[in-house]
């Protein structure tokens, strides 16, 4: 499908994603959020797919929200508030839990809603120079529909730094509180997300998919309380034909079905 504002790209089993408003700075707005949240839904049903790289035209990745998405926040009702920033949560919603994996290529910045695209992202790698904010206290506005899932990645000692004060951060404070996984320079930031490909296409999908859905369910919780559950993912993924393969391969000293070269 062709979207206005998403630039799509198969490149074998890897999906390139790619924000596509550069004149302003590639800003969220409406139609963006239904795009992307089309997109997700069709992407999710597709096995052939086994990663997707979500980047950005121009010179940034994202500056959050466009100014005339803003501009008719402010004659919206509360009523149309709500919906229009449910549309949003259900968008970013969408993007976590996709059943493969999303890396986020961040270069530029990424404010507001954009810091919220990385934090959805399971591996963003961000150029050396990326400038990153949760910035809507500025606005007199809260960064409430990406908290849930911005606190789980920089806990809330940080959340509390930068979400009260609203300030900038550059990608080093980004990497040591988790935002993102891996700062480059900006010539290097093609061959770091490159490099998370390669050793995503020499994992079993079906395994990552299994793994990626584990974590939340796990996430915070006593062992006590999962064993069960745990136990009896393995038992299965073992019992699975792509376990039964991967196990093989290993004992073979030969590569699995599933590892693609690029």
């Amino acid at each position: 499908m062709e979207y206005r504002f998403l630039l799509t790209h198969r490149d074998g089993p890897v999906e390139h994603l790619t924000l596509n408003r550069p004149d302003v700075r590639n800003a969220l707005n409406e139609t963006v959020i239904a795009e992307l949240t089309d997109w997700a839904g069709a992407i999710a049903g597709d096995r052939s797919v086994r990663a997707v790289v979500l980047g950005g035209t121009g010179s940034v990745f994202c500056a959050g929200a466009d100014l005339a998405w803003m501009s008719k926040m402010v004659a919206y009702t509360r009523e149309e508030n709500v919906a229009d920033a449910t549309a949003a949560a259900a968008m970013f919603g969408a993007l976590d839990t996709l059943p493969i994996p999303l890396i986020g290529r961040i270069h530029g910045a990424a404010l507001g809603g954009g810091a919220g695209l990385a934090a959805v992202c399971d591996i963003a790698v961000a150029a050396s120079d990326a400038v990153f904010g949760f910035t809507e206290v500025k606005l007199g506005i809260v960064p409430a529909m990406i908290s849930p899932f911005v606190l789980p990645r920089i806990g809330q000692s940080a959340a509390r730094e930068l979400f009260l004060t609203g300030m900038r951060f550059d990608a080093a404070r980004s990497k040591e509180i988790g935002l993102v996984h891996a700062v480059v320079p900006t010539a290097e930031i093609d061959a770091r997300v490159n490099a998370y490909l390669d050793e995503i296409l020499s994992a079993a999908p079906e395994a990552v998919t299994t793994i990626k859905a584990l974590i939340p369910r796990v996430a915070g919780r006593d062992a006590s309380d999962v064993r069960a559950l745990t136990a009896e993912t393995i038992a299965d993924r073992r019992a699975s034909a792509e376990g039964q393969e991967g196990m093989r391969a290993f004992l073979e000293k030969r590569k699995a079905a599933w590892n693609v070269r690029r």
